[in-house]
């Protein structure tokens, strides 16, 4: 290994094949993965589970910065559907000491919508039932990464009210404590 460790994030809606990159990237790399659903499912049996979605994804957060630290590489397959989040998990890397890289996939609608629900019908322990006005809701919702960001260009300004990402990070996912 050796080297700068990296934590890759992927980003895209439901259905997109973030999973599937994430696993192949982990296997490849020998990288530490973090998917979310994997553990919302047989824990909560629901993708929210009334905000426990975020606190999971905070600790999730922590460890990578954690593992980051010790020197190994770390993909969070997580979507992150703000630029904020992801401007906040790339200056957790940079406070790591680890590069890092956005993967944003992206597919044609219809088979976005189809993927998601095959994949319930064929592993619904690893994923949701999702309904049409689900995906109308993820696509209002989801704000895809712009030229700036996918070239990794100059981080902005954090939000207002917060004087670094790495705080504004430990308020969106409140079991984040703030990473220095």
């Amino acid at each position: 290994m050796g080297g700068r460790p990296t934590l890759v994030l992927t980003v895209g809606l439901p259905g997109t094949g973030k999973t599937t990159l994430a696993k192949r990237l982990a296997a490849q790399r020998r990288m530490v993965r973090f998917t979310p659903d994997e553990w919302m499912a047989p824990l909560f049996q629901d993708s929210e589970a009334g905000g426990r979605r975020d606190i999971l994804e905070g600790r999730m957060i922590w460890t990578a910065h954690e593992v980051l630290r010790s020197g190994a590489s770390v993909v969070l397959d997580f979507g992150c559907w703000s630029p904020e989040e992801r401007y906040a998990i790339r200056a957790i890397a940079s406070l790591a000491g680890a590069s890092f890289e956005l993967s944003y996939l992206e597919i044609p609608e219809a088979e976005r919508r189809s993927r998601a629900s095959r994949r319930w019908d064929e592993r619904p322990e690893s994923t949701f039932a999702m309904t049409d006005a689900d995906h109308d809701r993820f696509l209002e919702l989801f704000q895809a990464p712009t030229a700036d960001e996918l070239s990794y260009g100059p981080m902005p300004a954090p939000p207002a009210g917060f004087d670094s990402w790495p705080r504004w990070a430990s308020y969106r996912w409140p079991t984040l404590p703030e990473l220095s």
